[in-house]
């Protein structure tokens, strides 16, 4: 018989942040990249879930049961911007996924930033900004009146200044248990 305590769980540092006015106009890009809102498959969805979250340790979506994912993407309550690598094919068809921007809308006018990141080849070229604020700018011009969201210790090390830059204000922070996070 085990007597020993029962482990801790592990604590994290989250910070919550909020927009609570329109963001500033998203700037505009010569690159090849292109943005769109998107409705995705469950399998798409988690393929890019995964090249973007495994090195933060994103698990909620993966360990959702299949079914309840794919109510989650077709209900309408999630806005979904993908950046692609321009097209392929000569246009016939949109290039790889090289990030997303994930709105969770039940609460609309109040939005929460569910997920947000590039896939690590994507990362350093000022894509990341952009993604953001082209997204912020869209949900805004919606009618969003609140957009809020948590970054913690495990996420990129950018994502707290990105979040700043685009207008986000601290209004909490305190230690959690990373489970569910």
């Amino acid at each position: 018989m085990d007597l020993s305590p029962p482990a801790a769980p592990q604590q994290v540092w989250v910070t919550y942040l909020e927009l609570r006015e329109a963001p500033a106009r998203a700037a505009s890009r010569s690159g090849p990249e292109r943005l769109c809102l998107e409705e995705m498959t469950g399998a798409d969805y988690l393929d890019l879930y995964r090249r973007v979250g495994e090195p933060l340790r994103w698990d909620t979506r993966l360990k959702m049961p299949g079914g309840e994912l794919e109510s989650l993407l077709a209900g309408g309550s999630l806005h979904i911007y993908v950046l692609r690598a321009g097209e392929v094919d000569g246009g016939s068809r949109p290039g790889p996924a090289l990030g997303f921007c994930e709105f969770e809308r039940q609460a609309f006018p109040e939005i929460e930033l569910k997920h947000f990141g590039l896939v690590p080849e994507a990362q350093g070229r000022g894509l990341g900004p952009w993604l953001l604020s082209t997204a912020l700018c869209g949900e805004w011009a919606a009618g969003a009146k609140r957009i809020w969201l948590h970054t913690d210790t495990w996420d990129h090390p950018a994502a707290l200044p990105v979040y700043r830059r685009a207008g986000f204000k601290v209004y909490d922070a305190r230690y959690q248990a990373a489970e569910g996070l």
